[in-house]
């Protein structure tokens, strides 16, 4: 107890922590409930087809309501609450999970959003795991530390100034590289985590990226597109270990 009060309570992560292990939870129930419903439907028709218990889509007036709903509505209730009062621990923990459950809801439906119709089982659908991904190594690596280009200490030297000035202008450099060579994954995900961000900017470019199209000569894209392969299998494979393979 004495170090998470410590190392995460007294450093003021406490709040990141709850809405992080919030999403986590969040999707994982979240997934595990709508493969259950999705077996169901597809299971051979019986007497009992219609008793789903407790686990069911969640219908209003005949239309169907997406969990993406309820995680939007989380998200806003807690973000307007947050703004407004400012609340002390342990209520601000309890709008973080709030939060973390939100946004779990929602971007578990990532993919809606960005095709504006059902595609959740679909190729399209697997669009919302990357999403989901993204967000909480975003959010793990906000847990860990705020400032993972700056500097924190008052009173800062001048020379100590320019360093970190350097630093943000060439890591926001090589993020904006990886963004060029298509890797957008990598380069949002980057902005927190630094090394991430410069490997991303070392290696191949995506074939069809703008990178890739200005500075690469066809041997090398070729080689790219090779590459891209072998990015694409172990990307399915993450996928399948996140959200569960069809």
């Amino acid at each position: 107890m004495d170090w998470y009060i410590k190392h995460i309570v007294d450093t003021g992560r406490s709040a990141a922590l709850v809405a992080l292990i919030g999403f986590v939870v969040t999707y994982g129930i979240t997934r595990a409930i709508t493969r259950k419903i999705k077996a169901r439907s597809a299971a051979p028709p019986t007497e009992d087809a219609d008793a789903g218990g407790a686990v069911n889509d969640i219908y209003i007036g005949g239309v169907h309501i997406h969990h993406q709903v309820w995680g939007i509505l989380l998200i806003l209730v807690a973000g307007l609450l947050e703004f407004r009062f400012q609340p002390d621990s342990p209520w601000r923990e309890v709008l973080a999970a709030m939060f973390g459950i939100g946004a779990a809801l929602a971007l578990d439906e990532f993919a809606l959003w960005l095709h504006l119709e059902d595609v959740y089982w679909s190729e399209e659908g697997r669009k919302s795991i990357d999403a989901v991904m993204i967000a909480a190594v975003v959010g793990l690596a906000l847990l860990v530390g705020t400032s993972p280009i700056g500097v924190n200490e008052p009173g800062a030297n001048t020379l100590g100034i320019l360093v970190t000035a350097g630093s943000v202008v060439i890591h926001i450099t090589y993020s904006v590289i990886t963004l060029l060579k298509g890797k957008l994954a990598t380069g949002l995900i980057g902005l927190p985590v630094p090394l991430l961000g410069f490997v991303g900017a070392c290696r191949l470019a995506h074939p069809t990226s703008f990178w890739a199209k200005r500075f690469y000569s066809p041997k090398k894209i070729a080689r790219a597109e090779r590459r891209y392969e072998k990015y694409v299998n172990r990307r399915e494979r993450m996928r399948d270990l996140v959200g569960g393979r069809e």
